[in-house]
């Protein structure tokens, strides 16, 4: 019988690198700098650590170089599921090269965004990802490489923006409802940058086709018990609705929590369309037809932009859209009357 020495000192990088056979400073590449070194090389140095159960020293790595191989992430509602494909879509990039992410969840309040922010650089991240709304203090000055992810209310102006084309996003749900034949439409919306551009888009389409959008909440928030509230008001205001339209999954969900109080059946009455493409609506309870985003998308090229700027802080700012797609599912339906 093999007793282990749970008090054996941990391995070292010079271990790895006696194991695979390769140098110290090749182990200290894969770890940093994984694309430079040879598929033979790397997989033979990521054996040994995996063999070994080595895991390095971010401080020593710290102490070695001027970057620390973190990215500060500042998000401002964890209820958010956009959040989840946005982290997972930064992770597919940022893996590979040796980084990690550190969140922040950002508080309500006048300077949220600026005190998160400053909780990551206390941190001496390498680069900021900024997933909040600023409140009433916008980022700027942050010092580090910047990437917007998704539309903010006071984008700072030498920030990347990488975000989704919600503008079109919200037509695109206009004209589903449209050829269905809805023209009794409301739309449960809030205050942020990306709430607003889908209003936009959405708002706009139906006026170009003589059809004024019953809209609610353009001054709340935009999670489950926002669409409920605002989806209430709307039927109590609107019985006659046929068709809402959330700003996202979280808030579409609320609405079927209206609708089922107010006695009435998703679509054989009212059909609801969200917007994220969320894990949610994807579930076979739900499934809810949703405008797809493609979060994962927009935080793979966050992740692109922001090692783009860590490598040349002098290059200008870049504003990148992506298309949304629409998913249809079984929440809409032509109107019954």
């Amino acid at each position: 019988m093999t007793v282990r020495n749970h008090q054996a000192r941990r391995p070292t990088i010079y271990d790895v690198a006696k194991l695979a056979g390769v140098s110290p400073s090749l182990v200290s590449l894969v770890l940093q700098n994984p694309g430079r070194v040879s598929d033979k090389r790397r997989e033979a140095v990521r054996a040994a650590i995996a063999e070994l159960g080595y895991r390095p020293s971010r401080a020593a790595t710290t102490l070695a170089s001027s970057r620390t191989k973190s990215i500060g992430l500042v998000i401002d509602d964890y209820r958010n599921l956009w959040f989840v494909d946005l982290l997972r879509g930064m992770e597919s990039v940022l893996t590979e090269h040796g980084y990690h992410v550190t969140l922040a969840d950002s508080r309500p309040g006048e300077n949220r965004i600026r005190e998160a922010a400053d909780g990551l650089l206390a941190m001496h991240v390498d680069g900021l990802v900024i997933a909040a709304e600023p409140g009433g203090t916008p980022l700027t000055g942050a010092g580090v490489p910047t990437v917007v992810a998704g539309w903010r209310n006071g984008v700072p102006p030498d920030a990347d923006l990488i975000t989704n084309d919600d503008d079109g996003g919200g037509a695109i749900a206009a004209d589903h409802l449209l050829r269905l034949g809805h023209t009794r439409i409301g739309h449960l919306t809030g205050s942020g940058g990306a709430a607003a551009h889908r209003r936009a888009g959405f708002d706009d389409r139906l006026r170009e086709a003589g059809v004024d959008a019953r809209i609610v909440g353009d001054e709340g928030g935009t999670a489950e018990e926002d669409g409920y509230a605002s989806a209430c008001w709307l039927l109590d205001r609107y019985p006659d609705t046929t068709a809402i339209f959330a700003a996202n999954d979280t808030m579409a969900l609320g609405a079927f929590g209206a609708i089922k109080a107010h006695g009435l059946a998703v679509p054989a009455e009212i059909s609801v369309i969200g917007y994220d493409n969320s894990t949610l609506a994807k579930s076979r309870y739900l499934e809810l037809t949703s405008v797809d985003n493609r979060s994962d998308l927009v935080g793979a090229d966050v992740a692109k932009a922001l090692l783009e700027r860590i490598q040349d802080p002098t290059k200008g700012p870049i504003r990148e859209l992506i298309k949304p797609s629409l998913v249809v599912r079984t929440t809409t339906a032509p109107p019954s009357v």
